[in-house]
This record gives structure tokens, sequence and C-alpha cells, in this order.
């Protein structure tokens, strides 16, 4: 699904944020990615996303090399890939049911289509009774759980989330990771940026450690996980 060659990312002033990066992630797979702040983890899902382009290097995502995908194509691109950040990035002008719709309204989707669709995602996240509701009268988890429902209502392949559990307490951040799980389960692809190690190690998925650009281990799964 996922394929990096000899990556690098570097920005203005020569800073490196990734340097010569190879990594492959398996269609169906929960990979988590772990490393301190500035490590290089969102960099690397930036440049999956087509956010960034790479300096140096190939990324392939489920066949097609970001080098090679043309600007005004790049939208279509984001359509098999879902997104979820630690922030949100919700509109708190408008309800739940906007919010999760909004990829779709960009994709043209029909309203009847979209609703059905809104509402099914929602009930995924166990939110479908708060679908009329602003995001600020929502608690930190429901907040990111209207997050994941906006990144899965396009039926990505690929999910991918950066620090998605930074903000939650300990078991929000578990619950948030059981939501994962079950899109895993039914085959979505799913690349985690997270410090929360303690975390990672209930969930018992593969994970690699990137320092300063680079990675420095790997580590596979482990079917025990709670």
């Amino acid at each position: 699904m996922i394929q990096l060659d000899n990556v690098t990312k570097r920005y203005p002033g020569g800073q490196e944020a990734l340097s010569g990066l190879t990594l492959s992630v398996d269609k169906g797979e929960m990979l988590f990615v772990t490393g301190h702040s500035g490590a290089g983890k969102s960099t690397l899902l930036r440049l999956i996303a087509l956010i960034e382009r790479p300096t140096s290097g190939q990324v392939i995502v489920d066949g097609q090399n970001t080098r090679r995908v043309k600007r005004r194509k790049i939208p279509a691109y984001r359509r098999q890939i879902g997104m979820v950040f630690q922030d949100h990035k919700l509109l708190y002008d408008r309800p739940v049911s906007d919010n999760v719709a909004l990829p779709l309204v960009i994709a043209g989707v029909g309203h009847r289509e979209a609703g059905r669709r809104v509402r099914a995602a929602l009930d995924q996240v166990g939110l479908l009774h708060k679908e009329k509701q602003r995001p600020e009268t929502l608690s930190a988890g429901e907040q990111q759980r209207v997050g994941i429902a906006r990144a899965i209502v396009t039926r990505p392949k690929l999910l991918i989330a950066d620090e998605p559990t930074g903000n939650l307490d300990p078991d929000l951040s578990l619950e948030v990771m059981r939501i994962f799980r079950r899109f895993n389960e039914v085959g979505v692809t799913l690349l985690i940026a997270s410090h929360d190690l303690s975390l990672i190690d209930r969930m018992g998925c593969p994970r690699i450690a990137l320092e300063d650009g680079r990675l420095i281990s790997e580590q596979e799964d482990d079917p025990s996980w709670q």
C-alpha cells in the first residue's frame, strides 16, 4: 500500500526532516510511527498525504508515485486517504453532520447519498445521536471521533493519523485506538504517528521508530493486544 524508497525531505535553510528513509507498509496493515518531537513523524504523513513532496526519493501510495501526481489531480488522490489530526480541525460554526459531510461535498456526492454516508460514519464512531450538535458542545474525545468519522466517510483505503490521542486521557485514547482497530479489521490500512508508547504496547501492532528523520528500529506485532 505504501512504499518509500530512499526518501529525503529538506526544508529551506537545509534542515532535513527525513533522511534516506526506506519503508514499506502492506495493504491492510496497522502500523505505528514513534519518535520524539521533530523526529520526522508528521513529515512522513504529510508526504503520504501529498501535502508536501519529497526532496528526493520516491513515495508510492497504492501504486501511485506522488512525484508524478499533477497539482490538479491532488484532490482526487487524497480521496483515497482519510486524515485524522490531533487538533480535530473542525468547523465550529457548523453542526457535526456538516463537518463529517465536508469531504463528500467537495467530491460532489449527491445530498441523499452524502446524508446516508454521514449517518453511517457517525454510527460507526458512536455519535449518530449528536449529528445536529455543534462541535463546541462535545467533549474532546467526542470531537476526535467526529474527526475520525469525517476521515472515513469517503470509505478510504488508507487512514493516516497524526498524534490522534495527544489531547486525550488514557481511557479515551484507548477508545479511539479501538475504533481504529475496527476499521483495520475490515481491511483499511492505518498509519498512526504517536509518542504514547504505553498505548501502542497495549495495541500490539507493528511499529517503527524515527530519530532525526531516520529509521532506527522496527518491531513486529504482538497478537495479545488488549
